[in-house]
């Protein structure tokens, strides 16, 4: 599941815990929200590391190029 999906699937846990009072399904709902936003942000430091390898394999394929 993307962190999307699961902060999603958060907001509609925790909205029907707070319809029907609903204790546990609040927290579940907070925690999967936690959860999504968990995994976009490790997606997003993966893309981070992936894109400053390639300009480092960008600098070295000039360097050697002259």
């Amino acid at each position: 599941m993307t962190g999307e999906t699961d902060e999603l699937k958060g907001r509609t846990k925790e909205a029907y815990g707070d319809l029907t009072d609903d204790e546990k399904m609040k927290r579940e709902g907070r925690r999967d929200q936690i959860a999504g936003d968990m995994k976009d942000k490790v997606d997003d430091a993966g893309d981070w590391a992936k894109d400053k390898i390639d300009d480092v394999k960008d600098k070295l394929h000039s360097d050697n190029d002259r």
